[in-house]
């Protein structure tokens, strides 16, 4: 007579009980405007736009990226950017995202938010002011051992700007922001760029403060000048007295040890890249350096690209390097050359005939003679609009000249 009674009450409580437990929330289509606080006053707006609850786009002006690295798991969501290591952590609550942007092997946090809306900045004000042209501009102007110079390059449309900064080792990728009166606001987040440029303006001059992530900031003043230039990228690099070309050896994916003098470079015009994968212009290197090769495999040319890390392990940094070679398409090998650190300094080491290693991408040119005939510092990459398309045709054209001698 009691077994139904409690059998009932059984199935009440269970029902009860899995009523009670909330479904996590998932990604729902549209677009979204997302906040990485930078500072106490400051915050870096980025917009993407959700397609399905494991797929979405992040945009900065022209740049599309493309997320395919979302899970869901406990009652958290995990957005991994591609290539890079950080990844979006955040609860999703009535539509809205709270949590933080995580560089684990950096030890770097910056609380991030996001909900559904379409702005990126807002406009109180139209603009004072047109800052379309070019700019010559110095950070950290005050500083002698930190100072640096830039060049500004933007397009402007109403109160709506793009553009990027170049200086001597890369630039700032894709920039995109507004002007509201006479403050002008520019952001860019890929994974590993998280930029904001906050700026006060005149017809003239542009004096401001730049934010990387919220572990730096700097002051930044600018000038207009259309015919300011940077210093050769082709001048900044070179080799010490006494030396005709490199020599190395490092480890491959494969655990395999290879050496400029391997016979796979014997008698072949060699492109030697030194980088990372964490760094952006680096990326956008090796996206063309791994599409140029594939459409030139048939020609007496070889490409290596050595990869100083700052993985505190060979595991962690191999890992790295074959995520970045599986999503580009890489097919020439990735060395590891170093591991804990990205120390120019430390890297040099590695390279001692070079005079220094100022920037990550450096680029050294190796005829068939194994001879350095050229080192190229920095990359400008596709959001230099014109300065890419220069510096696409100067590479065809000495590569080309190489394989002819």
């Amino acid at each position: 007579m009691l077994k139904t009674p409690l059998l009932f009450l059984i199935l009440s409580v269970s029902f009860l009980s899995c009523q009670d437990e909330t479904p996590q929330e998932r990604l729902s289509p549209g677009m979204y405007r997302a906040e990485l606080q930078v500072s106490d006053t400051e915050i870096l707006p980025f917009n993407f736009k959700v397609d399905a609850e494991d797929l979405l786009e992040i945009y900065n002006a022209d740049e599309v990226i493309l997320v395919d690295e979302i899970r869901y798991k406990d009652d958290s969501i995990y957005i991994k950017l591609p290539v890079f290591e950080g990844v979006l952590i955040a609860k999703i609550k009535n539509g809205v995202l709270k949590g933080d942007f995580v560089v684990k092997g950096k030890q770097r946090k910056v609380p991030f938010t996001a909900q559904k809306n379409t702005t990126r900045f807002e406009v109180v004000n139209d603009a004072m002011v047109n800052i379309s042209g070019d700019w010559e501009t110095t950070f950290s102007p005050d500083s002698d051992s930190e100072s640096y110079q830039a060049k500004g390059v933007f397009k402007q449309t109403g109160n709506e700007v793009i553009g990027t900064f170049r200086t001597e080792t890369g630039d700032y990728r894709y920039l995109e922001g507004v002007i509201s009166g006479s403050t002008l606001k520019l952001s860019t987040f890929d994974g590993a760029h998280a930029f904001l440029f906050t700026a006060q303006i005149t017809d003239s001059t542009i004096a401001g403060t730049f934010y990387s992530g919220n572990h730096y900031k700097e002051p930044f003043v600018a000038q207009r000048n259309s015919d300011f230039e940077l210093k050769s990228a082709n001048a900044l690099t070179f080799l010490k007295e006494g030396y005709e070309s490199l020599a190395f050896s490092f480890q491959d994916t494969d655990g395999k040890q290879v050496a400029l003098s391997d016979t796979r470079f014997k008698d072949k015009v060699v492109v030697v890249q030194i980088m990372g994968t964490w760094c952006p212009n680096c990326l956008d290197e090796s996206t063309y350096y791994a599409d140029y090769y594939r459409n030139n495999k048939h020609k007496a040319l070889e490409f290596v690209s050595l990869a100083f890390e700052y993985a505190k392990t060979e595991t962690q940094a191999f890992s790295n390097i074959k995520r970045l070679r599986d999503r580009v398409g890489i097919t020439y090998p990735i060395l590891l050359a170093q591991t804990g650190s990205t120390s120019k300094a430390e890297a040099q080491k590695k390279l001692p005939m070079l005079n220094h290693v100022l920037s990550y991408p450096t680029t050294v040119f190796i005829d068939k003679q194994g001879k350095v005939r050229k080192i190229h510092t920095g990359f400008n990459g596709p959001a230099t609009g014109d300065k890419f398309t220069e510096f696409k045709l100067e590479f065809d054209g000495f590569i080309n000249a190489l394989l002819e001698e």
